[in-house]
């Protein structure tokens, strides 16, 4: 039977807006077309088929894959992660305010290992942990899921990428095998291209508009199925496998995504917005993240391994 993912919940009129029409800084129009707008961001945004129905993580969530299937899966995985990088960095050169540079350098800065912090509050905390509360539930020296990265502690061991080699060690992949463009699959590059070209884009709109599909596709449900079938697999096979990579982004994404609602609604009334190149970013993303997974599906389908 076929398992529809839950779409992240549809986007609708927030409190900080009932509260600028209740000031007078918008009119009821203003607060009526914003309305109908986001109606359309969850037509083409929430409601697209690799947001509600993912085939490959619906498969990988039952803890089924190969150990051929899973070194396929991590090192596409690590392209994108890496690439990624480079499409953040553009986001930040590319943005058109001082606060959008910001937010974007948070970002960007996590991934490279700055930790986020609690201000106000030192990094980490000393809780005692084991190791399996570590993996499960992230180091408290490496990793936090709030704050902010001013003021936070760069660590080399903090950087996503790190996680992710961890992974990859755990099932016989070294550093020199993963993360290098010539590791990608063409469907693989043409997410990671796209993503540069539209997350990283020197048009606001466009960029605007790819950014909030992008974190609203991440929040979606996908870091968990990949988590469940990381998790039995774990179980099963591998008990020594490191799993803080998946477990620590599926535990972030939602805030990502709370963030850009409320970016959107600070560019949407501002004169210039443009609602058809944001609906362009965000479908385009969209519609590229699909030929990354239906790349590893096909691949899977097709006993392709890199």
């Amino acid at each position: 039977m076929t398992q529809i993912l839950a779409a992240p919940r549809s986007p609708t009129i927030s409190s900080r807006i009932e509260e600028r029409l209740r000031q007078g800084e918008l009119t009821q129009e203003q607060v009526d077309d914003f309305q109908d707008f986001l109606a359309e961001v969850d037509r083409e945004f929430f409601q697209h088929r690799i947001i509600t129905n993912n085939a490959y993580t619906r498969w990988f969530r039952e803890g089924t894959a190969t150990d051929e299937e899973l070194r396929h899966f991590i090192r596409q995985f690590s392209v994108f992660s890496n690439q990624f990088l480079i499409a953040a960095l553009q986001k930040v050169i590319n943005s058109p305010t001082l606060q959008q540079s910001r937010a974007s350098r948070e970002i960007l800065l996590n991934e490279l290992g700055v930790i986020y912090r609690q201000l106000g509050q030192p990094v980490g905390n000393r809780v005692t942990q084991t190791e399996e509360e570590k993996d499960r539930e992230g180091d408290p020296e490496l990793v936090s899921t709030e704050g902010t990265v001013d003021g936070g502690v760069c660590r080399f061991r903090a950087a996503h990428f790190e996680w992710l080699t961890d992974v990859a060690a755990g099932l016989g992949l070294d550093y020199a095998g993963i993360g290098k463009r010539n590791h990608g699959r063409p469907t693989t590059l043409h997410f990671c291209d796209r993503l540069i070209c539209l997350y990283g884009s020197d048009d606001p709109q466009i960029a605007e508009g790819a950014s909030f599909a992008v974190e609203n596709w991440a929040a979606s449900g996908f870091w968990q199925e990949l988590e469940d079938g990381l998790t039995r697999i774990k179980q099963t096979r591998y008990p020594h496998l490191r799993l803080a990579f998946f477990t620590w982004h599926n535990r972030v994404e939602a805030q990502h995504a709370g963030h850009t609602l409320a970016e959107l609604e600070e560019v949407y009334f501002n004169p210039d917005f443009d609602r058809a190149k944001f609906i362009q970013g965000g479908r385009e993303i969209l519609d590229a993240i699909a030929v990354f997974w239906d790349g590893l599906n096909s691949d899977r389908l097709n006993h392709i391994y890199t």
